[in-house]
């Protein structure tokens, strides 16, 4: 994370001169092909910044990975502690979800480097997650309680793990959209400032192509998450279905998310009116896994909390 701010707060942003494509109209007094343009020394500080600017988001990344493989490492110990899989508490759950939002950010970041600086908010996310995870939700490793004793559990639950982390890199990238737009539609074009936290992020086209991109492939794992679920309960409790408080709430992000998706490709609500629908989306899952799970009462309320 310390990376990746340094890369936000040092690299170059926008488009390096020395990276842009040269045009291919003759000007005139122009030098012949092959020759050295005659400014070839006043761009060398340029492809120096530009170099460096790569060098801390390819450092950022290495230790990324390092991370997530050690994060990796703490379950599968846990797992064997246990005999069972990780996630039979909200402890682990936690910290899986984690887990997956940043490996869904290393992906997005290797296949779209331009978009690699959003690692420092996706990290410090994390950071602030597992910190809240360790200091209120912590519990000791042991057998499951006799409710979760199912193999539906690595299914359901494994689905919602996976779907909660990429809707979490889905949610980072339309806030720092909101925060981007924000900044071009307030300052016009000529007269924004050359440094600042919002002229330093990712594109504002990029970063909603992230954010719906990541959204279009959590919500099928959501989906069947919701499914699996309710074959679950048909097992456990003979109803597929019986609104309790954390169906009800799952259903809901469902719903949100699924409205996402449709704005995100509909006039009107492109843009702005889209993302916000996706913070919203994402905020249903956080308050149905805290509030449902240590307030709320019904057949879901147990948190595994010591």
């Amino acid at each position: 994370m310390l990376v990746f701010s340094a890369d936000l707060a040092f690299g170059r942003h926008g488009t390096p001169r020395a990276e842009r494509r040269p045009s291919t109209v003759a000007r005139v007094g122009a030098p012949p092909p092959g020759a050295e343009p005659r400014n070839a020394e006043d761009l060398s500080p340029v492809r120096e910044r530009v170099a460096s600017t790569r060098r801390w988001g390819l450092a950022g990344l290495a230790l990324t990975m390092l991370g997530a493989v050690l994060h990796a490492g703490v379950l599968v110990a846990r797992s064997a502690a246990t005999g069972r899989v990780p996630w039979g508490n909200m402890y682990e759950f936690g910290t899986a979800s984690v887990l997956i939002g940043v490996v869904a950010y290393i992906v997005v970041a290797t296949r779209v480097p331009g978009v690699r600086r959003i690692g420092a908010f996706v990290l410090g996310l994390a950071v602030f997650g597992l910190v809240l995870i360790g200091l209120y939700l912590y519990a000791a490793a042991g057998p499951l309680i006799a409710a979760l004793r199912s193999d539906w559990l690595a299914v359901h639950v494994s689905a919602a793990i996976i779907s909660f982390g990429i809707f979490m890199v889905s949610g980072v990238a339309s806030a720092l959209y909101l925060v981007r737009v924000h900044h071009e539609q307030r300052i016009p074009t000529d007269a924004r400032p050359s440094a600042g936290l919002a002229v330093r992020l990712p594109a504002a086209a990029a970063l909603d192509r992230v954010a719906h991109r990541t959204a279009v492939f959590g919500f099928p794992i959501w989906t069947f998450a919701v499914i699996a679920g309710a074959i679950w309960a048909e097992s456990a409790w003979g109803r597929f279905w019986g609104w309790d408080p954390k169906e009800t709430w799952a259903f809901i992000s469902w719903v949100l998310y699924a409205v996402y998706l449709h704005a995100r490709t509909t006039a009107g609500w492109r843009g702005k009116p889209a993302a916000w629908i996706n913070l919203l989306a994402f905020a249903s899952l956080v308050f149905n896994l805290l509030f449902v799970n240590l307030v709320s009462t019904g057949l879901h309320s147990y948190g595994g909390v010591d």
